[in-house]
């Protein structure tokens, strides 16, 4: 059995893939989160500013700023919005990415350990071939001679 992995290119072609998916969903994430913050922060100042008005000039001033904060605010919500399916389709792909790198590190896995197995099963008929052989060679000896033991002795034992 070949020790190396066969798709051991396409595991890394998709662990690659994986990693450049999780790198997006990180910046998407974090756009995502820029955006809320910045309409957060928008909306604060928004209530903060409550100006009082001394003048007709100063009540138009003050309604032409809200209108302006709240078309902001309007598109500070689609960019947020925009951003959220970027995030949640960055996740969709990273989700994907990452199944398809799980699938082939479960068979790299299975590979080396069924090459852990045939190295195992090697090494065993190796040790077995020569504790057979050992083994022939002892029986293959003539048994040792007691001094002062006869045919007879021999006969009685056998």
């Amino acid at each position: 059995m070949n020790r190396q992995f066969p798709l051991a290119g396409l595991l890394r072609l998709r662990q690659t893939q994986q990693d450049a998916a999780a790198s997006g969903l990180a910046r998407a994430n974090a756009r995502s989160a820029s955006l809320r913050s910045r309409k957060a922060t928008a909306r604060e100042e928004l209530a903060e500013s409550a100006g009082n008005a001394g003048s007709s000039a100063a009540l138009l001033a003050i309604a032409a700023a809200r209108a302006s904060a709240q078309s902001m605010l309007a598109e500070l919500d689609a960019l947020a919005a925009s951003a959220e399916a970027e995030a949640a389709e960055a996740r969709a792909e990273y989700t994907e990415a990452k199944r398809r790198a799980v699938g082939l590190e479960k068979l790299e896995n299975r590979h080396g350990a069924a090459f852990e197995a045939s190295a195992l099963r090697v090494e065993q008929g190796v040790l077995d071939e020569i504790a057979s052989s050992a083994w022939h060679r002892s029986s293959a000896q003539p048994a040792p001679v007691h001094p002062g033991a006869g045919p007879a002795a021999r006969k009685a034992t056998s």
